[in-house]
């Protein structure tokens, strides 16, 4: 495995051609990627004995490859729900897949049987769309009696007003199905780590890449293509945002990158927000200057802020913590620097950014989430320091940009 390594031109080089001229090829056994796969399922399934659900029914394609790693066009279902899985608490766990594509889920060990998805949108319907809805409907409507054993209450993540109406008219009873995915996603196992692991090795590829393109006069466009070019064939999927931004456009922060030529010694930073391979978030920030040139006063200031703020709440994760203790004894950002703060102080992380979110100490009030951070949690620290007035706006990490696995090194 090839890492970067800075020469005292400070410009990244590569130990080897891995990485650099070619793709970076997964160490991850197939037994440890099985053995995630079947801890996930199980994860989804005790969350549903607790909640007392007969089904689970899954339209966000992160849930849908949380369950059952198929990931069969995710950008587009996220809007477009044409592809849905359903998990019967005492029966089969059911795979509907977009018409035609049935065959891309042969071999995933976790579904148990694969159906055409029936479509119900006014997009593919138009107006012959209610037709589809009761088809829907009656399908799942007689796999929740079929096998809930009386027991006809269904958790949904993502589901229209509609459809919900023609399942309430069949007598089953919808509940909210986020807080349970959510609740379930957030205990990781060892094998998903070694994913995550590897993901985050792909990712700093990618930010090397960007290091080593950071001359003048490249804009910031094409800096951030240099993440999507290495994701993607490296085995990743898609970047959730385009938070890359140098110099002034850094300040106030979530501007996106733009045509403009970047400076020498203009700060460049960014956030990766990066799904990576085996569907997992890459959630990392950093900041560096244009042309490897030193930082200047004030640069080095502000991204000091940054690394006390993210240091001092690093030591504060521990197992059992109370997310109001966390608040309580997090780092406090001085006034010079709350007007452009980062609203989070910390969020949970595994095939996206997750559930819990702590906000940052100004901004927590009498209804933030209740919690604690619980063995097997892997979390994001968070740190953006900015201030007016000064030509380098913006540096630190606008985002994640340490993380930590809880009851683990």
């Amino acid at each position: 495995m090839s890492v970067a390594v800075f020469k005292d031109d400070r410009k990244a080089t590569y130990l080897n051609a891995e990485g650099a001229d070619r793709p970076l090829l997964s160490p991850i056994p197939d037994d440890v990627l099985h053995r995630a796969r079947m801890y996930r399922l199980g994860r989804l399934r005790a969350q549903m004995a607790r909640d007392d659900v007969a089904a689970l029914l899954l339209y966000d394609p992160v849930n849908i490859r949380y369950a059952f790693d198929c990931s069969n066009m995710q950008v587009w279902t996220a809007h477009n729900p044409m592809r849905y899985a359903l998990i019967l608490a005492d029966g089969p766990a059911i795979m509907f897949e977009f018409k035609s594509c049935e065959h891309l889920n042969i071999g995933l060990p976790g579904i148990d049987e694969i159906r055409t998805a029936i479509t119900y949108m006014f997009m593919a319907r138009g107006d012959k769309a209610e037709s589809y809805t009761e088809d829907w409907a009656n399908e799942i409507a007689d796999l929740v009696k079929t096998h809930g054993g009386g027991n006809k209450r269904l958790a949904a993540d993502k589901l229209d007003t509609f459809a919900c109406q023609a399942l309430a008219s069949r007598g089953i009873t919808v509940v909210e199905g986020t807080p349970l995915t959510e609740v379930a996603r957030a205990i990781k196992s060892d094998d998903e780590i070694a994913l995550m692991r590897w993901t985050i090795r792909v990712c700093e590829a990618g930010m090397a890449r960007i290091y080593d393109h950071s001359t003048p006069g490249v804009t910031e466009r094409e800096l951030w293509a240099h993440l999507h070019f290495e994701n993607a064939r490296s085995g990743g999927d898609w970047l959730e945002t385009k938070l890359l931004t140098a110099g002034p456009n850094t300040n106030p922060w979530y501007k996106e990158c733009s045509d403009r030529p970047v400076q020498a010694g203009e700060m460049i930073s960014f956030d990766t927000d990066m799904i990576g391979p085996y569907g997992y978030c890459a959630d990392l920030s950093r900041s560096w200057v244009c042309g490897y040139g030193p930082m200047n006063d004030t640069q080095k200031r502000l991204y000091a802020t940054a690394l006390d703020q993210i240091n001092h709440n690093l030591t504060l994760v521990q197992p059992g913590l109370e997310f109001a203790e966390f608040n309580a004894k997090s780092w406090r950002i001085p006034e010079q620097h709350v007007d452009y703060r980062y609203s989070l102080a910390a969020h949970g992380v595994g095939m996206a950014d997750e559930w819990p979110v702590i906000p940052l100490h100004v901004d927590w009030d009498n209804r933030s989430m209740s919690g604690r951070l619980e063995p097997g949690m892997v979390v994001c620290i968070e740190s953006l320091i900015g201030e007016a007035g000064s030509e380098f706006d913006q540096t630190g990490n606008a985002g994640s940009g340490y993380g930590k696995r809880l009851g683990a090194p």
